[in-house]
């Protein structure tokens, strides 16, 4: 089940643990993807809070919001770039983009291999996606206070699995959200020290997990009258040969 928009904007823009989780994956975004100048990215679910550092690079924007989560205006006082659509129907052509991001797209939806064969169809040869899921390990999947206990959580190998089933080669793998679910003063004043941490002990579950993978494009095989034949077969080949019938003397 798909959560509310107005739900996903009022935590991300309106609450200090939020904006904390907002910055905190952003951060790590940005360090797998530090640019992206000229290229089309899209974001699916609720990735708006991801994308605003490319808007000035990226040759296009679009933010698509799947119809049972609605979807809001974005950005503020900016040109719009945001759509409703169907979850498992997109309104891009095939190959037009060449970066895709989807956060609170894949663990809410109750069609999440559609949802992956419309990421691997919208994207171009040797396009990217980076998949952003909730722990199934971490802290943030274990209660309903945020976002991320919504939904599906996952393991690493269970994302990179799903993907590679779906046409996707993963590339690499990061974690984020490593400070406790918690508006205490302390640990949002903290925050950025959690996240230096966990991106250095590798045996600190953060609160989710995210992959980086590419399309798979497989080289086109041809058939049917296509097809080489190395030996091709002669007319009335291996039909024996005929014998003469004697004259009858009269």
């Amino acid at each position: 089940m798909h959560l509310d928009v107005i739900d996903l904007r009022s935590f991300y823009y309106r609450t200090a643990l939020g904006r904390t989780a907002q910055r905190a994956i952003r951060d790590q975004v940005q360090a797998i993807w530090p640019a992206l100048a000229g290229q089309s990215l899209v974001g699916f679910g609720f990735a708006v809070p991801l994308l605003r550092p490319y808007l000035d690079q990226a040759a296009r924007t679009v933010a698509l919001m799947p119809a049972p989560q609605g979807v809001m205006p974005w950005p503020p006082g900016m040109q719009n770039v945001s759509v409703l659509c169907d979850e498992t129907l997109w309104p891009l052509a095939s190959g037009q983009a060449d970066r895709l991001i989807i956060l609170h797209g894949l663990e809410t939806s109750e069609r999440p291999s559609d949802v992956l064969d419309e990421a691997h169809r919208i994207l171009g040869p040797g396009g990217r996606l980076l998949a952003i899921v909730p722990n199934r390990t971490g802290l943030w999947a274990r209660g309903d206070s945020t976002p991320f206990g919504f939904g599906r959580p996952y393991s690493m190998a269970q994302l990179e699995a799903q993907l590679k089933h779906h046409g996707f080669t993963p590339e690499r793998s990061a974690g984020a959200l490593y400070v406790p679910p918690t508006t205490g003063g302390f640990w949002l004043r903290t925050a950025d020290f959690w996240e230096k941490l966990g991106r250095r002990v590798p045996w600190l579950a953060g609160g989710v997990l995210m992959v980086e993978a590419s399309k798979q494009v497989y080289a086109p095989t041809r058939g049917g009258l296509g097809a080489v034949v190395r030996r091709p077969l002669k007319v009335l080949e291996g039909v024996g040969q005929p014998v003469p019938v004697p004259q009858a003397r009269g």
